[in-house]
Order: C-alpha cells, then sequence, then structure tokens
C-alpha cells in the first residue's frame, strides 16, 4: 500500500511537471553578457606565473542614469580562483567601474565597451576562475566558472598565451595593444592580428607554425623562421588574405627550433564574422531558411539568390531594417526575438528533423509561448498528444505524437491572424 503511495504521488508530480508551460522561456531573464579573457605570461616571481584576466563590460548591458555631466553607469567585479576541486579559495580580488558617457545613444551601443585587467601570481596547475559582475543601480548579478591551466615556465622556456588584438597603436615608440576578447574576427575587414611572447634562455633561430581550423580541417597553414631574443621576445603576427566563412575557428601556434624540438604550443578559439552580420548568425543560408514565418517567399528569394557573399549579406539586413522597430539603435529586439524562439524550438523539438522545422517549432516560433499546454503522454488507446492553448487568441493546437518517436503533427490547422508573425 505504502509503494503505490508513493507511486501515485511520483506520478502526480510528473503529470504537474508535464503540464508546465514553456515557461523556461517565458519567465527566463537573460543575464547581461560580459566577456573575459584568461593569460599566462611568464612573470617576474619565482616558480609563479603571471595570469591577466581581462573583463570586457559592452555599455548596453549596463545601466546608466542620468548625472550632471550626461550619463554614468557604475559595477562591481569579483574575480575568485579556487583550486580546480572548488575546494579552496587561493586568491580574490573586488573592485568597481564607473562608466560616464556624454549622449544617450552611447549608452545603448554595443559597440561600446569598459575593459579591465587584474593580474595573478599563481603557481603552475590546474584553477578554477570565478568571476561575477553586479549592476550597481539594477542590482543584476551576472557569474561565469571556468577551468584554467597555469603554464610552468620555470625552465626559462615556452611561449604565452595567444592575445587576439582588436586594435594595436605606437605611442612614443612603445607598442599599446587593446586586446579583442569577445574574440569576434573580422578576417576580411583586418585580418587575424594577434600578439604572444616566446621565452628562452638563449638567443637562436625559431620556425613558428601558426594553424587555423575549422571542425578539425585545416583551412591555413603556414611556418615563418624568425630569431629570437634570449629572455622575453615580444611576437606581433597577422594572418592576411585569408577570408574565413562564419562561425567558430581555432587557431593553433607552435614553436620549434631548428632542430624541430617544440619549444611550446598555444591556441585560441574565435568567432568568423561577417561585417553587419549578427554574432548570433553562424551559417546565413540556414538563417535565410529559417525566416520561413515571417518573410515572405520572394524576400527569401532574393537573399538566397544574392549573386555574392555581400550581396547575400546586404539583402539580409536590408530584410530585418524593415522590421526594426528602433532604427536609431544598433539593436534590433524583433531580429533578437525571433532567432531566440528558433534556438528554443531547437534545443526543445528536435528529433529526427530540426526543431525549427517541426510543427510545434512552427507555432512557437509564429506565437510565441502558449498560456497553457496540457500534455497526455500516456492516455489509454489513444497516442500521445498535446494541447497548446492561447487566451489572447482563443485559439487551442492540437499536437498528436503519429509515430511514437516525438513527432508531434498538427492536427489543428492555423489560418488567418494566427499564421502572422507576433511578438
Amino acid at each position: 500500500m505504502k509503494l503505490k503511495f508513493i507511486f501515485i504521488i511520483f506520478l502526480l508530480a510528473y503529470l504537474q511537471l508535464l503540464a508546465q508551460v514553456e515557461s523556461s522561456f517565458k519567465n527566463k531573464q537573460r543575464e547581461a553578457v560580459y566577456y573575459q579573457d584568461f593569460l599566462n605570461f611568464a612573470g617576474d616571481k619565482v616558480n609563479q606565473t603571471q595570469v591577466d584576466v581581462f573583463i570586457q563590460v559592452p555599455y548596453n548591458e549596463i545601466q546608466f542614469v542620468k548625472s550632471e555631466k550626461g550619463f554614468s553607469a557604475g559595477y562591481s567585479v569579483t574575480i575568485s580562483v579556487f583550486t580546480d576541486d572548488k575546494s579552496t579559495l587561493i586568491s580574490e580580488k573586488t573592485f568597481n567601474e564607473k562608466v560616464e558617457v556624454v549622449n544617450f545613444e552611447q549608452t545603448i551601443s554595443g559597440s561600446n565597451f569598459n575593459l579591465s585587467l587584474r593580474s595573478f601570481y599563481l603557481r603552475p596547475g590546474a584553477y578554477l576562475i570565478r568571476s561575477e559582475i553586479e549592476d550597481k543601480d539594477s542590482k543584476q548579478k551576472s557569474s561565469t566558472e571556468n577551468l584554467f591551466e597555469v603554464r610552468d615556465y620555470s625552465s626559462g622556456s615556452g611561449i604565452s598565451d595567444i592575445m587576439l588584438i582588436a586594435r594595436k597603436t605606437v605611442v612614443e615608440g612603445s607598442n599599446k595593444i587593446l586586446p579583442n576578447v569577445n574574440r569576434n574576427v573580422f578576417s576580411k575587414k583586418d585580418g587575424i592580428p594577434f600578439y604572444f611572447e616566446v621565452y628562452s634562455r638563449t638567443h637562436h633561430e625559431v620556425k613558428i607554425n601558426s594553424k587555423i581550423t575549422e571542425n578539425e580541417n585545416i583551412v591555413y597553414d603556414s611556418t615563418e623562421v624568425i630569431n629570437i631574443d634570449s629572455g622575453k621576445t615580444k611576437i606581433f603576427f597577422t594572418v592576411n588574405s585569408i577570408e574565413l566563412g562564419l562561425g567558430n575557428y581555432l587557431l593553433q601556434l607552435t614553436v620549434v627550433d631548428m632542430d624541430n624540438k617544440i619549444i611550446g604550443a598555444a591556441k585560441k578559439t574565435f568567432l568568423s564574422r561577417w561585417q553587419g552580420v549578427p554574432s548570433s548568425i553562424k551559417d546565413l543560408d540556414k538563417a535565410a531558411k529559417q525566416l520561413v514565418y515571417i518573410a515572405k517567399e520572394e524576400e527569401i528569394d532574393k537573399i538566397e539568390e544574392a549573386i555574392n557573399r555581400d550581396e547575400k549579406i546586404k539583402a539580409y539586413l536590408d530584410f530585418w531594417k524593415t522590421k526594426d522597430p528602433t532604427p536609431q539603435t544598433e539593436d534590433n529586439p524583433i531580429f533578437d526575438e525571433y532567432y531566440r524562439r528558433v534556438a528554443y524550438a531547437n534545443e526543445k523539438f528536435s528529433h529526427y528533423t530540426e526543431g525549427w522545422k517541426t510543427d510545434r517549432g512552427m507555432v512557437f516560433i509564429i506565437l510565441g509561448p502558449p498560456d497553457n499546454v496540457d500534455r497526455h503522454p500516456f492516455e489509454f488507446n489513444t497516442k500521445p498528444y498535446e494541447i497548446w492553448e492561447y487566451y489572447d487568441l482563443n485559439r487551442q493546437f492540437i499536437f498528436v505524437d503519429e509515430t511514437g518517436f516525438d513527432d508531434y503533427r498538427l492536427i489543428t490547422p492555423m489560418y488567418g491572424d494566427s499564421y502572422r508573425y507576433r511578438q
């Protein structure tokens, strides 16, 4: 009897979970986006490595308030270094940042940002680095945790980590570097500039191999011979004459002596972007096909039939300009919401077909999350089915799993205004 009672309680709890609306989408509060990078360098402390931690916070991710000089914002940053199992705190730094701008347009720009740098001196080994930012006005917090391997330079030989470069200037004969912390690379426009250091006890020649891969496919491979000094040699390098597709790539460096003995190796992931295309788009052809629920057939054809890449980008961006309710800003909230729904559909409704192509994905992308979902996965003598309700439309949509493999098909057709994308 007791076992039966426990089973009933479990079943009721399970059915209650099934009955929940897609609340993880509807109620999810988006955390502020900030970027970070951790870099190993040979420091000047015995048996310790210098670890530089960069924190980059875009202006449009913090809350500005009116001030005497224009607008101001503030946030705190906490960087904590733990042992890799997080059992012991090794070091922690907390500091405040204040940002002041003259006009409102600067506050909503994603291209403007504030950059912070803090250095830690750590013994070689594995660590967990936790960073957290807290907006002083909104009190919103965002945090991340990352495992990080601290390199050992005690032998006097090796190479640093790779620093991607956003901008390099020369001031009074010295190179000044602005690091590319978010790792967005526009190779057609700027090439791929980066910086690293080689450490050696002697002056000699070395071979430096630079390799770029996409899903283990080599798209760039080049080797150069250079002279390095004893101690530290600073190296600035740019991969030119390369046009990469959209998506994630891996830059790998290997430094060997003239006998091909490895001195050191390093690697860095980065996101290849095309000018004007939002960073969330990794495949422009697929992104164009996914417009099927918001664009007319001829609008999609115009994008897909463009004669070259630049024309395709222009047609794609021109389409989204017609849907932008805030053209005076860099952000397009309808674009963001549309592809957020696409991503959610892919996450929740994919089986042997991508989620955005399924019937549930179609309804979800067009109408957004339903007000109520009534799920029936175990009905006797009935195939599994779901009923989605949209109260303001006074509509129900019924999906039936015809095959038993989570292949839910819509049996109540969409018509009229129900087939029109809404925010």
